[in-house]
């Protein structure tokens, strides 16, 4: 196929290209920037010039193309309602250059807030009171109905591997700062967790096998301990590990504290039934282990 990606050039986007090349297929690459439109064609991708806010090149890209995989997301937490609608736009825009056409549209949400104290499966919808991503997950159903193979892949919250500037690095950059490396409460709430490109392959997956209407756990670990987590970062950058009470948790977190205090396991169970999908990629604490997120470098996104 001529699959269009959105983020083709992020984190796991730049997984998803090589991914979606060596299985034979052509990618045409969104880029919205020349060092985006570089790496692209470094990579073997065809460059579609456009942003996210750029809804007719959108319509345009997914109109070229045989299936879409939309990755592209604002990752601005101080506007997160205004990046949810954004994104909203952008699969509208997609959808309706698909509809009618019986051709695969893959969108991106997350499984974090899904089931609040248990293990949320696929088959859990989003609450729109409790994440503006909501409206997406409705947008894909609502396309499926209208000829559109549209399903979405919803990411662990620790979407983690080389590279990563995501929540994991933001922890670790405040346990510098800090002095500390801290968890809330008695830490033994779980995050899910899943390689790069363990999703990687799952989007392909997507892309290819995944019917109208399915939603899809990239979940490779069904929770992680944030004691756990906190305790491996420490070990590693040579700090205490100490527990935050919740009432000083958003002076020392920052923005990243409902995520910090947050239990969100979910399983992938259907998921691997589903598409067959199996990841085989080290789980967090062994990436952890391998050191690279403790190179001094680019800071995360935080």
């Amino acid at each position: 196929m001529r699959v269009f990606v959105t983020g083709a050039s992020g984190f796991i986007g730049s997984a998803v290209v090589p991914e979606l090349i060596d299985a034979g297929h052509h990618v045409l690459g969104l880029a919205r920037s020349d060092a985006s439109a570089a790496a692209l064609a470094a990579a073997g991708a065809e460059v579609h010039r456009g942003s996210l806010e750029d809804l007719d090149s959108l319509r345009a890209g997914a109109a070229a193309s045989d299936g879409v995989i939309h990755l592209a997301f604002v990752h601005d937490f101080s506007r997160f309602a205004e990046a949810a609608r954004t994104d909203l736009a952008a699969i509208e825009a997609i959808g309706g250059a698909l509809e009618g056409t019986d051709r695969p549209f893959v969108i991106t949400t997350g499984v974090l807030g899904l089931a609040p104290g248990r293990v949320a499966t696929e088959r859990d919808a989003q609450d729109p009171a409790a994440t503006p991503r909501a409206a997406a997950h409705q947008a894909m159903l609502s396309l499926a109905s209208r000829g559109v193979r549209s399903s979405v892949v919803r990411p662990a919250p620790s979407v983690h591997g080389e590279g990563d500037r995501g929540f994991v690095p933001t922890l670790i950059d405040i346990a510098r700062a800090k002095g500390v490396s801290g968890y809330v409460g008695d830490g033994s709430n779980r995050w899910p967790a899943v390689h790069r490109l363990d999703a990687a392959h799952l989007y392909r997956l997507a892309l290819e096998k995944a019917p109208a209407g399915s939603a899809l756990h990239a979940v490779a670990e069904e929770g992680v301990p944030v004691r756990t987590l906190a305790e491996a970062i420490g070990r590693h950058l040579g700090l205490p590990v100490a527990a935050i009470s919740p009432e000083d948790a958003g002076e020392h977190f920052g923005w990243l504290a409902p995520m910090v205090a947050a239990d969100g396991s979910a399983s992938s169970d259907l998921t691997r039934e589903l598409v067959g999908w199996q990841p085989t990629r080290p789980g967090l604490l062994d990436d952890l282990g391998e050191g690279h997120y403790f190179r001094t470098g680019e800071p995360s996104r935080a």
